[in-house]
């Protein structure tokens, strides 16, 4: 079954970590998928589409109620805590970009304590929540020089988790480097932030 063609497509960004999450999900299951780069400015109709669901394939969520909605919580942390105000780093300017700087300190060190002594945010498995969150993690290093303050520093725990998710053939062959990934922020900044 792995690896077995599905006519899946997925519809693609490379920078995009919603993206690499997919990406990382279907490498996780062993479904191969035809990669369909996208126009973000200029959406297609192939972009409203819904995913469909494989469930003869390996659960990435935890099969209990309360586990699968703690995993739940987290990913969308991430994303609301991490992804917005790493958005609000890049694209503003002096007041909003200052008050940012603690509140995505303050979202790092939250799932920095999170983690705490787990392998996996999901726990001693990777799972949904290390696939939600750890695309994030390529844009560390840009949140932090923009910022200007230690990624290290501030969550070393998370660091080594993304270390550790990296070493997955589903997550290296998926993720960019943190460099390039900090590159396209300043194609980001100069396009479209505050001037």
């Amino acid at each position: 079954m792995a690896g077995e063609k599905t006519g899946l497509q997925l519809l693609d960004f490379w920078v995009s970590p919603f993206a690499q999450r997919c990406r990382i999900a279907l490498a996780e299951k062993g479904l191969a998928y035809e990669s369909l780069p996208q126009d973000l400015s200029n959406k297609g109709e192939l972009l409203l589409r819904v995913n469909p669901a494989f469930p003869g394939t390996p659960p990435l969520l935890p099969a209990d109620p309360f586990a699968r909605a703690h995993a739940r919580f987290w990913a969308d942390y991430a994303e609301k805590k991490v992804f917005d105000c790493g958005t609000t780093l890049w694209k503003r300017t002096g007041q909003a970009q200052a008050q940012a700087r603690p509140e995505m300190v303050e979202a790092l060190r939250t799932l920095d304590a999170e983690l705490g002594d787990k392998a996996y945010l999901a726990g001693e498995a990777f799972g949904f929540v290390d696939i939600a969150v750890v695309p994030f993690a390529t844009w560390f290093l840009g949140y932090g020089r923009l910022a200007e303050f230690s990624v290290e520093e501030v969550c070393p725990r998370l660091l080594a988790w993304a270390k550790r998710c990296g070493e997955r053939e589903s997550v290296a062959k998926n993720l960019y480097p943190p460099e390039k990934v900090y590159e396209f922020i300043g194609y980001l900044k100069d396009t479209y932030g505050d001037k």
